[in-house]
């Protein structure tokens, strides 16, 4: 498949102009923060000194995956495609922060172990009724990694936004990507698996055990995208192929947790560029998260001690981008308000 080819969002003369616009508003220099942080960053990937924020969309991704017959969920899989139904029925928190914040709200299924039939605001993008059990094999072989990948573009290629969040749903995934956390970083596995859903101690002992047996199994494997193919869900692939069709179309990826991160991963390794497009939304309190974000050279929006997933972060996080882009395009600046230009 043709992976989509990224461009830096460098420019030096317009890091200049965004520079001088955003410190030549009524305020000392670097007061606004963040803020200022992230009013560049969209303007560097828009182009603009004047960037907007149009029809923001956060996409959940549903799959499950067959590790979870190694006991390393405190729930068992049907919970992913009950709390699909909770998405449609527009009972979930996701539900509640997309709505407050004006966000549009796409639930994909990539992969779930049920037959929804034809619905109403789920899209269809099953590759396969969740992934086998990567304890005994590769979780997807590579073709079925492509197709998720491919369906993961076409997605971002119907959408009318220049925000998308990504979320995720899937009893298991955590396993997943505390796996390709792992591969692709070195973290020891021990520091990369956490409760997930709810594990006890015990059972966080158990998945690293799953996991640690897993990836020697899968020793040899180390390219990205066999990586995913290994330990990924159709919904982390997915995600993955989403995320690069996105920056490729300049726009900003708003990203949510530690599985969201795991997808970021292996589209990093593929078109590093890729991290100039994303704005990480909070610092999740599973384990490995923060560490996961170091290797990314990420600076979180939030820390709220979030574990849901969902897309929950980015809808949370989406206020922030707004307050960013309407300073740099409303607020006066020194000689419209006829202020003095102190700037200290």
């Amino acid at each position: 498949m043709r992976i989509p080819h990224i461009e830096s969002t460098a420019d030096a003369v317009l890091s200049k102009a965004l520079d001088h616009a955003i410190n030549n508003k009524t305020k000392p220099l670097g007061s606004l923060g963040m803020l200022e942080t992230i009013a560049k960053q969209i303007g560097m990937i828009q182009q603009t000194v004047c960037p907007t924020i149009h029809r923001p969309s956060i996409l959940v991704f549903a799959g499950d995956h067959g590790v979870v017959a190694e006991n390393v969920s405190a729930f068992p899989q049907s919970v992913t495609w009950q709390m699909v139904e909770n998405f449609l029925a527009q009972g979930a928190a996701i539900n509640v922060f997309a709505n407050q914040n004006d966000c549009a709200l796409h639930v994909i299924d990539a992969g779930v172990n049920h037959d929804f039939g034809a619905r109403d605001g789920l899209i269809d993008r099953k590759v396969g009724p969740g992934t086998r059990n990567f304890t005994q094999a590769t979780a997807m072989d590579k073709e079925e990694c492509a197709l998720a990948m491919k369906r993961g573009i076409s997605l971002v290629d119907d959408l009318d936004a220049n925000v998308i969040g990504f979320g995720e749903m899937g009893i298991g995934n955590t396993s997943s990507a505390a796996a390709i956390m792992h591969k692709l970083t070195g973290v020891p596995v021990a520091e990369c698996v956490g409760a997930g859903a709810g594990l006890s101690s015990d059972g966080v002992a158990h998945k690293k055990n799953v996991i640690e047996r897993a990836v020697e199994r899968h020793a040899s494997v180390s390219d990205p995208l066999d990586v995913l193919a290994g330990f990924g869900g159709f919904e982390i692939a997915m995600m993955t192929g989403a995320m690069l069709r996105a920056a490729e179309r300049r726009m900003v990826l708003l990203i949510d947790g530690f599985i969201v991160s795991s997808a970021l991963l292996v589209a990093a390794r593929l078109q590093p560029a890729i991290l100039d497009y994303c704005v990480f939304s909070h610092c999740s309190d599973e384990r490995g998260h923060q560490q996961m974000l170091a290797h990314l050279g990420a600076r979180p929006l939030l820390t709220l001690g979030l574990r849901l997933g969902e897309g929950s972060g980015c809808a949370l996080a989406l206020p922030l981008l707004r307050a960013a882009t309407s300073f740099l395009n409303e607020m006066a600046t020194f000689e419209s308000a006829q202020v003095s230009g102190a700037k200290a």
